[in-house]
C-alpha cells in the first residue's frame, strides 16, 4: 500500500505544481504591535503520565506543573507517530510524515528533511523572527562529513531556516558508543556542533547544556530586541537510562531503584531546566510576550508511563502516540484551564504562524489546523475531518511487556471511531468514547464504519511523497 514516485513522475509533478506546496515561498506578514516570543519545548519518549499535572506518582515536576498553572493543558494532542523522526518532521512543517516518505526513526543513513521543504523556522526568520534551534536534532545533516562540506552535502539545521544551533554531533560511532557506555548525557558536551563547526567539549550535563543554552539565547535575543522561537528539543528521558546530577537522583533513593530511578532523575532534571528558561523569561519582564508550549514525540519507552492509555513507544494505539501538552501565554490563554480538543503535532505550524501575524504561503498544503482560537479566545475546537497517521512496523517494544496485538502500521481517526490497519489491511476498530483502553475490536460488528475508513486511508496512502532521495543536495 506504500507508493512512493519514481524521479520521473516527481519532476512532473513538481513542474506541473501538484509538489508546489513543498517548496519555499515568502509568507504575508501582518502588522502586528507586538509578536509574540514563541518557544516550543519537546521532550522525547515522555509518556502522558510522567509529569505529575498528568498523573504522575513516580518523577516530581513542580515546574512542568506550574506552567500548566499558568496556561493550558491537552488531554488528547497527539504525536504525528509513535517513534521519533516523523513527529519532528511533522513539528517543523505542519504536514504528515507521510508527505515526506518519513516512516521510521532516524537510521544514521544519508536520509534527511529535503533542502527545499517550506519549515516554521523558515517562515518566521522570512517574517524576522531570531530562529534557533538546541537539542536533538535527527533530521540528517550533522555527520561529521556533513558539516565539513555543507555546500556539498546533505542539509541541517541552518538550511531549514535556524539562523543559530547547537546539537551533538551525529556520526553513527559516536552515538553508538555513547548509548552502549551509558554515557551519552554526561560525555554529550565533548561532541557538540554549533552552528556548523564543532564546539569545544563542554563538560557539563548534556541536558544542562541544552537547557542553559536556551536561556542564554532568550537573554541575547531580547536584548537585541527581536522576537524570537527557540526550538529547544530535549533528549530527555529517552535511553540511555543516566544519574542526573544532584539533587535529582538522590530525591528518588527511598522509592525506585535501578532503571526507573535513573528515569525519575532525567525528568525531574529537564523539569529545572524548563524552571530556569521561565524564571529568565519572568527576570526580563516578557512572560506576557512568550508563548510557550511543551508536549513530547512519542509515547513512553521502558520506563515511562502511558497513563490509561494502552501501549507505548514504536506501538499506534493510544499509549504511543497521545501525549502530554502544555500551552502558556499569561494574559492570552487563561490560566488553569484544560481541554479535550484534539490537537496534533501538525498543528504547530499553524498555530505558532497565526500567534506571529506570518500567513503561510497560499499554495502551502498543511495538514495541520489553527488551534489559537480555541488556546485564547475559548472558541470550539477547529472542525477537523480524518487524520492519519502510518510507520514501519516494528514488532520490538521498548516497553517491559509484549506488544499489544494486532499490530498495525496506518491509522485512520475520525470522531470516535478509531481503524487500525496493516499495509492497508483493517485490523483493529476502535470505538475511542466508548472503549478508551481499546480493549474491544469491533471491526466485525461496524462493516460501514471500516469501508469507509478504509477507503480514505487507501486514498491517504495513495498521495505523492517528496522522499529525501529525489531531493538535491
Amino acid at each position: 500500500m506504500r507508493y512512493t514516485p519514481t524521479r520521473r513522475q516527481f519532476l512532473t509533478m513538481a513542474a506541473t505544481g501538484t509538489m508546489a506546496a513543498l517548496f519555499a515561498h515568502t509568507p504575508v506578514v501582518r502588522a502586528a504591535a507586538k509578536r509574540p516570543n514563541i518557544i516550543l519545548i519537546l521532550a522525547d519518549d515522555l509518556g502522558y503520565a510522567d509529569l505529575t499535572c498528568f498523573g504522575s506518582t513516580a518523577a516530581k515536576t513542580p515546574h512542568l506543573d506550574a506552567l500548566a498553572k499558568r496556561g493550558m493543558r491537552w488531554t488528547q494532542f497527539y504525536a504525528a507517530s509513535a517513534v521519533c523522526t516523523p513527529t519532528r518532521a511533522s513539528v517543523l512543517t505542519g504536514r504528515y510524515p507521510l508527505r515526506f516518505d518519513i516512516r521510521k526513526h532516524f537510521t544514521d543513513h544519508e536520509e534527511h528533511l529535503p533542502r527545499e521543504t517550506v519549515t516554521l523556522p523558515k517562515l518566521l526568520k522570512q517574517a524576522g523572527y531570531a530562529t534557533a534551534h538546541m537539542g536533538k536534532w535527527h533530521l540528517g545533516g550533522l555527520n561529521q562529513k556533513h558539516i565539513d562540506d555543507r555546500a556539498n552535502n546533505i542539509p541541517g539545521p541552518h538550511e531549514q531556516g535556524f539562523e543559530h544551533y547547537l546539537t551533538q554531533l551525529e556520526d553513527p560511532a559516536i552515538r553508538a558508543e555513547l548509548g552502549r557506555t551509558r554515557r551519552l548525557y554526561r560525555d554529550g558536551g565533548k561532541h557538540l556542533v554549533r552552528n556548523d563547526e564543532n564546539a569545544p567539549p563542554d563538560e557539563g550535563h548534556w541536558t544542562d547544556i541544552t537547557g542553559d543554552e536556551a536561556v542564554g539565547l532568550v537573554e541575547r535575543y531580547h536584548g537585541e530586541q527581536r522576537p524570537f522561537f527557540i526550538n529547544l528539543w530535549f533528549t530527555v528521558p529517552h535511553k540511555p537510562y543516566e544519574p542526573a546530577p544532584e539533587p535529582h537522583l538522590n530525591r528518588y533513593k527511598d522509592g525506585a531503584e535501578g532503571d526507573q530511578l535513573l528515569f525519575r532523575s532525567m525528568v525531574s532534571h529537564m523539569d529545572a531546566k524548563v524552571g530556569q528558561l521561565v524564571a529568565k523569561l519572568d527576570e526580563l519582564g516578557i512572560a506576557e510576550d512568550t508563548l510557550i508550549l511543551f508536549t513530547s514525540d512519542n509515547g513512553p519507552a521502558y520506563e515511562g508511563h502511558p497513563g490509561p492509555w494502552k501501549g507505548g513507544k514504536t506501538d499506534l494505539h493510544e499509549g504511543g502516540i497521545r501525549v502530554p501538552m502544555i500551552a502558556c501565554w499569561p494574559g492570552r490563554i487563561p490560566a488553569g484551564t484544560e481541554t479535550g480538543a484534539l490537537g496534533h503535532t501538525n498543528d504547530l505550524l499553524p498555530t505558532f504562524c497565526a500567534a506571529a501575524g506570518v500567513t503561510p504561503p497560499s499554495d502551502l498544503e498543511l495538514d495541520g489546523l489553527n488551534l489559537l482560537p480555541h488556546l485564547t479566545e475559548n472558541a470550539p475546537p477547529p472542525e477537523r475531518g480524518t487524520v492519519f497517521w502510518q510507520m514501519d512496523l516494528y514488532k520490538g517494544f521498548q516497553r517491559h511487556e509484549a506488544k499489544p496485538k494486532p499490530y498495525a502500521t496506518e491509522i485512520a481517526r475520525k470522531g470516535r471511531w478509531k481503524l487500525l490497519a496493516k499495509d492497508g489491511i483493517p485490523v483493529e476498530l476502535i470505538d475511542l468514547d466508548a472503549n478508551p483502553g481499546e480493549t474491544v475490536n469491533l471491526l466485525e460488528k461496524q462493516p460501514a464504519i471500516v469501508e469507509e475508513l478504509a477507503a480514505e486511508l487507501h486514498a491517504w496512502l495513495a498521495a505523492p511523497r517528496h522522499r529525501w532521495e529525489e531531493s538535491t543536495f
